[in-house]
């Protein structure tokens, strides 16, 4: 009688826990491709102490202009930049918002 090894055994096992882990890792990041932690990249130029004074507004001014990348559509620009997709609409009348071009400038603020 032959002697069996135990990787016989041992193999099959950790390729079940490893499809276990592997469902449990996808059914709990099942949110839509979302992530509930967000990251902070900090603006050019800055280095990511705060050097405002007290009682002063933390938040970064608004760009004066955007100019369009490939993909984009009005409502993602209004999210990255904070300027309401009305005000957009309002300061570039001439822009197509069904048809924005990569390369197009828009005016974020008068």
């Amino acid at each position: 009688m032959s002697i069996r090894s135990p990787a016989r055994y041992v193999a099959p096992l950790a390729l079940v826990v490893v499809a276990i882990a592997l469902i449990v890792g996808i059914s709990s990041s099942g949110d839509g491709g979302s992530s509930s932690t967000s990251t902070t990249v900090p603006r050019k130029g800055t280095r990511g102490t705060s050097t405002t004074a007290p009682g002063t507004s933390t938040t970064p001014a608004v760009r004066r202009r955007y100019t369009v990348k490939p993909g984009d559509n009005l409502s993602q620009i209004a999210d990255r930049t904070g300027v309401p997709v009305q005000t957009i609409q309002q300061l570039n009348p001439d822009v197509d918002p069904q048809a924005l071009t990569p390369g197009t400038r828009l005016k974020l603020r008068p």
